[in-house]
């Protein structure tokens, strides 16, 4: 009996979560038209997309591609190498601890990037990311005091404030460093085109994964969350054609040098 009043009320209370809900809804809507067959059908694709979206296998089929392409690293770093840790957003408004300002994924990266860090003697921390507008820090800056509230000694770390994404991400690095190996850290979703951009730069990486976001979980279950992965996901895959059709075309690495110059 408890067993199931247990999954009664896991049952039940899908139904006032936002996806379940806009499904269910959106079901009801479908059910009023039925007779109308273009609303019937776009309704209906809808639907399908919004619960292969929200669902763990769904938004699982999507991610994971993307994220076993590189395993967790704990190998070893050469006496004096570096981490890059490519930056992902903050909200100064949230608190003046920098920490709490980090993003989820900023965090994941910055906890991976010191992690790394440990495993390496006299190594130098790379953290990068621009302000966004004029009169604020950076977010290379954010998560330098982010790190050092982690333990990190200041002088190991090296910020480069200017660079707007990841190929300008590539571009400061290969100025600052050349061709000297590194380690790479980044979101696991993100690491195929970070990979990608920057061995089309002629650099050295050596990936280090983290922020996963395939998770298992019921698969009836829909969820926010998943809809978030799903879209971190086709965000990728939509980053991955846009880098092969530039790069194919014309030097996009050279274009962002150029930016930078002028």
């Amino acid at each position: 009996m408890l067993d199931i009043m247990f999954w009664l009320k896991k049952i039940l209370s899908q139904l006032f979560m936002p996806v379940p809900l806009l499904v269910l809804l959106l079901l009801l809507v479908l059910i009023a038209v039925w007779d109308k067959r273009f609303i019937r059908s776009v309704l209906s694709l809808v639907i399908v997309l919004l619960v292969f979206l929200s669902s763990t296998p769904g938004s699982n089929l999507l991610s994971f591609p993307l994220e076993r392409q590189y395993a967790v690293n704990s190998h070893a770093i050469s006496k004096g190498g570096v981490v890059m840790v490519l930056g992902s957003g903050h909200d100064d408004s949230v608190s003046t601890i920098a920490i709490q300002q980090l993003s989820s994924t900023a965090l994941a990266r910055l906890n991976e990037g010191v992690r790394q860090l440990h495993l390496c003697h006299d190594c130098t921390l790379v953290v990068s990311g621009w302000s966004g507008k004029e009169g604020t820090r950076s977010h290379a800056d954010i998560m330098a005091d982010a790190a050092v509230e982690l333990g990190v000694a200041r002088e190991r770390i090296m910020t480069l404030p200017l660079a707007k994404d990841t190929i300008e991400e590539a571009v400061f690095f290969k100025e600052k460093f050349g061709h000297t190996a590194f380690r790479l850290v980044t979101s696991a979703s993100h690491m195929p085109r970070a990979m990608a951009i920057f061995n089309h730069s002629d650099l050295n990486p050596e990936a280090a994964p983290t922020d996963f976001i395939t998770r298992q979980g019921w698969w009836w279950q829909l969820d926010a969350s998943n809809l978030l992965s799903s879209q971190r996901a086709i965000h990728e895959y939509v980053g991955q054609l846009w880098f092969r059709l530039n790069h194919n075309n014309n030097d996009v690495m050279s274009q962002a040098l150029d930016r930078q110059t002028k």
